[in-house]
């Protein structure tokens, strides 16, 4: 048994193939905010919302041992929770972006989802039952 409790998606890193063009992207679509350490040099890029986002790495794509479309070398989906507000303020914000997304009913969980430049599924989810109905559920 864990003895402690994750509090928030910290980041997720993703493999990136053009880095200026996807900090814009996350900066433009979801307001993430650029955070770089300088100490570690060019890489990763944080893009944060608080202290929870993604770390964006260079991919290097002459590698050819790796096969770009496989699931085993990319990254299925990220999520980042937000408010039932914010969730319908996101869908209005994408909506005037002209951004594809899909709308899925998880019955606990609205989601919308969209690919980013590099084709990640990045998911925003919002609760829309009592708190207690999902995450004090009984294993």
């Amino acid at each position: 048994m864990v003895d402690f409790k994750l509090d928030f998606l910290d980041h997720v890193a993703i493999l990136v193939k053009d880095m200026d063009a996807s900090v814009a992207w996350y900066k433009k679509v979801l307001g993430l905010k650029r955070y770089q350490v300088p100490k570690w040099g060019d890489f990763p890029i944080f893009m944060l919302s608080g202290k929870t986002g993604i770390a964006l790495f260079p991919a290097n794509t002459n590698d050819p041992k790796l096969e770009p479309t496989s699931n085993n070398v990319k990254i299925d989906h990220f999520a980042f929770q937000v408010s039932n507000e914010a969730f319908e303020k996101a869908r209005k914000h994408y909506e005037s972006l002209g951004l594809d997304y899909v709308f899925k009913d998880h019955y606990y969980f609205h989601s919308i989802y969209t690919k980013d430049l590099d084709g990640h599924n990045v998911e925003l989810t919002t609760l829309v039952v009592d708190e207690s109905e999902f995450y004090d559920f009984k294993l």
